[in-house]
Formats: structure tokens, sequence, C-alpha cells
């Protein structure tokens, strides 16, 4: 059994400028799963830069309030979302509240560097 408590996990500023710490990752963990599983955190006035995946990826919002873009969609997310973002979109988060959006991301094949594209 695997089990891993988020305050034991290195928190660090992403590509895309979002807290972020890495609970699950099937490729660093050798595990049956596909999939890896962060926990994110936008700050207030804050918004992850502009980023692609080759792979699909969804963030369920926890707490806070924002604003997601995918693509040409534009949407405001609260807690209880789930956000589907396919292969390939343009993506960025923006904390539109006053309080930190916190969220996790699943991303399936489990997420790697090579990847991600940061734009500009």
């Amino acid at each position: 059994m695997l089990i891993r408590k988020l305050k034991d996990c290195q928190e660090i500023i992403a590509g895309d400028s979002c807290h972020l710490r890495e609970l699950l990752n099937a490729k660093q963990d050798r595990r049956a799963y596909r999939y890896s599983l962060a926990h994110a955190i936008v700050k207030p006035g804050e918004k992850t830069k502009p980023h692609a995946l080759k792979t699909s990826e969804v963030y369920y919002i926890l707490e806070g309030s924002g604003r997601m873009h995918v693509g040409e969609d534009v949407a405001d997310v609260s807690p209880g979302c789930a956000i589907d973002i396919p292969p390939h979109a343009i993506q960025f988060i923006e904390n539109t509240g006053s309080l930190d959006l916190v969220f996790l991301c699943i991303v399936d094949p489990a997420w790697c560097a090579g990847d991600e594209e940061i734009l500009k």
C-alpha cells in the first residue's frame, strides 16, 4: 500500500508558475496505474502561464474561485468543478478570488516534463 501525506510532498513552483506538490506519479513510483496526481495552488490575483500538455488532464477545484481558459473556451470555476483538458489544448487558470485557488491535477498518462510546453 502506498500512502502519501500532502505535507510530506515537496512543494515546487511548476513551469506554469503554480505552487505544486506531486502526490502520485506512475512513472516515478513504478506503479501499475498510468496517471499522476498533484495538488496545486494559485495565489489570489495570480494566474498560471499558458501551457499545453501532450496528455489528457483533469483539474478538480477544491477551494477558491477562478477562471479557466482551455483553447478559446473560458469559464468561471469554483469548488466541486471538474475540468476536462484535452491533449495539446492551450490552457491556463487564473485566481479571481481573495483566497487561494486550490485544485487537484490528474494527468494520464502520468506527467513528465517532456510532455509539457510552456508558452510565452
